[in-house]
């Protein structure tokens, strides 16, 4: 009798697909620890190093606080910019077949493979005041405005390279849910006389949402502390082109560690919190979706 219930105990037990799932998990935590817990946690405590007032005077700093603000405005307005056009090139990429499909789709993943000093130097070349797009803009900017229109060496230019390194994170959270959609709910609301604009409204956005929010929130964080690819084309003027990594950067070869560590953990900071208000707003989004559905 015991042999038998406890061949019924055996049974009952889910199994698991991985086996030595103890030993898993504590190596995962370990190298999680290792290479994510652990410099997060050096950063801390480096900072801490300095006095809460030395720490509130070193992220106002002007020079500092310029870099910030320039650094968080043109990553918001990066992703802004990505959410439209990253889902527009999803979609396309989808619903529809062309010849060429196949290399669009490969250079969707392009900023991923290039080294982003690459990317910014390409860029510097082509919307320098010399370059082959500069000089057109210029001229454009003179017949217009009566003065060149400057791209590189602008905050426009560190827009720029921030949308073109961050625009894959959009187009590949999107264009998964998009295959999965199927347009028979487009087709029930057309024949229900929906309007485009509609179906689009009430049919397709509510799906793909959770996913843009998703893609947003990698946008921001890539876009937030890319260095390679701004650090050609930003210009790098105190107060008025200079990033927050090359802040960060400056105060490491003055040998200001502390001071380096500080404005990082902020930075980070920033990141996390926006992260975290982006997965929630996706986790509130997604929950009421599953209401309304059953």
């Amino acid at each position: 009798m015991q042999h038998a219930s406890s061949s019924t105990i055996s049974k009952n037990r889910p199994r698991r697909v991985m086996p030595f799932f103890g030993l898993s998990m504590g190596i995962s935590i370990f190298a999680l620890s290792l290479l994510v817990i652990l410099p997060f946690a050096m950063m801390i405590l480096t900072t801490l190093q300095m006095g809460v007032g030395e720490i509130i005077q070193t992220i106002f700093e002007p020079q500092v606080f310029a870099a910030i603000k320039l650094s968080l405005t043109m990553a918001a307005l990066a992703t802004m910019t990505n959410l439209i056009f990253g889902t527009l090139i999803a979609w396309v990429l989808v619903r529809y077949e062309f010849w060429g499909k196949s290399l669009i789709n490969a250079l969707v993943d392009l900023p991923f493979a290039l080294p982003t000093a690459v990317t910014g130097i390409a860029l510097a070349t082509l919307y320098a005041p010399n370059g082959l797009f500069g000089q057109w803009f210029a001229s454009l900017g003179m017949w217009l405005i009566g003065k060149p229109i400057q791209i590189a060496f602008t905050p426009i230019g560190i827009w720029l390279a921030l949308v073109v390194v961050s625009f894959p994170f959009i187009v590949r959270a999107v264009q998964p849910v998009l295959a999965e959609l199927s347009s028979e709910y487009e087709e029930a609301a057309a024949v229900m006389g929906a309007g485009r604009w509609t179906i689009f409204r009430r049919v397709i956005l509510p799906e793909i949402t959770p996913a843009m929010l998703i893609g947003a929130g990698m946008m921001f964080a890539r876009a937030t502390g890319e260095y390679g690819s701004v650090i050609f084309i930003a210009g790098n003027i105190p107060m008025q082109s200079e990033i927050l990594p090359l802040i960060i950067i400056s105060k490491l070869e003055q040998f200001d560690v502390a001071a380096a560590s500080c404005v990082a953990l902020f930075m980070l900071l920033i990141s996390l919190v926006i992260l975290f208000a982006i997965n929630f707003a996706q986790w509130k989004l997604s929950a009421r979706l599953g209401a309304k559905t059953n």
